[in-house]
């Protein structure tokens, strides 16, 4: 009889839209890697009993995505360098002793997929970035690593962007970027590259800044991808903007998720193309 495939899944509220499954089985049939990735969607007050559950049952690491990305890092026995800077985890590991371990593959996806994918490179660019929940804090760092010229956070709650601001502000310095937080009424400039990490698009909800952002010939980037995406993407198009999902983001954030799991590099570029090209 086989031995059993090793068991991954990504966890949220909602999940039934995501396309991690579909993913990680292309990355496993691509690499010859035995394993199986199922959907969990966990209730909202649930999440320390999901993560229980999966350690119990042999589970060897999950995705995390919204609203989850910070009670998976809170919740973690370790944590990478980029978790423990950006206070929010997408993938964890399951260790044999039962600790878990967090890391943060999603801003090297995002920049993966806007500098491979776009073909915009980020050194010296000013980049305005909405939100300041788990997506964005998760995107920032890598951000901050490719020198833009400046980035601007925008949030609903202003002290959210602050504290956010404020625990990046080294690594700003360091890099010889200009960091700042402001209020939607504070954004008097425009910008080269436009990202919504906020829960908007998802929610159904109109954009949260003004169309003056979008510099002519700009990218703006949603986070999201599939219908929940199509509002930004709409509205950046009709604004003159280069407009991108974040499927890319996506895939790119898998792969760097798989390679911590597995020790092995899947091919990204492809399974992208093939999904951009599915019905």
């Amino acid at each position: 009889m086989p031995p059993r495939p090793d068991l991954y899944c990504v966890l949220g509220n909602p999940i039934a839209h995501s396309r991690s499954p579909a993913i990680h089985a292309r990355f496993a049939a691509l690499t010859g890697q035995q394993l199986a990735y199922e959907r969990r969607l966990v209730p909202l007050d649930g999440f320390a009993q999901a993560l229980a559950e999966l350690a119990a049952a042999g589970c060897r690491g999950c995705n995390v995505t919204v609203p989850f990305k910070l009670q998976a890092a809170e919740l973690a026995h370790t944590r990478s360098e980029r978790v423990l800077l950006a206070g929010a985890a997408n993938t964890l590991v399951f260790a044999a002793d039962g600790g878990i371990h967090a890391d943060n593959t999603d801003g090297l996806g995002l920049v993966a997929d806007i500098e491979q994918g776009a073909g915009l490179a980020l050194a010296g660019r000013d980049v305005l970035l909405i939100g300041a929940g788990g997506a964005a804090a998760g995107a920032l760092a890598p951000l901050l690593a490719r020198a833009p010229r400046s980035v601007v956070l925008v949030n609903r709650t202003h002290a959210r962007a602050q504290a956010l601001a404020h625990a990046h502000g080294a690594l700003a310095e360091q890099q010889k970027v200009e960091l700042l937080a402001l209020d939607t009424q504070g954004l008097e400039r425009d910008f080269d590259l436009i990202i919504n990490a906020s829960a908007s698009s998802l929610a159904g909800a109109p954009v949260p800044v003004p169309a003056s952002v979008l510099r002519p010939g700009c990218l703006a980037y949603d986070m999201m991808y599939g219908p929940a995406a199509q509002g930004f993407l709409d509205w950046a198009t009709r604004h003159g903007a280069q407009a991108r999902d974040g499927l890319g983001m996506l895939v790119q954030q898998a792969a760097e998720a798989f390679a911590l799991w597995r020790g092995v590099r899947p091919p990204a570029a492809q399974v992208l193309a093939e999904l951009r090209q599915a019905p």
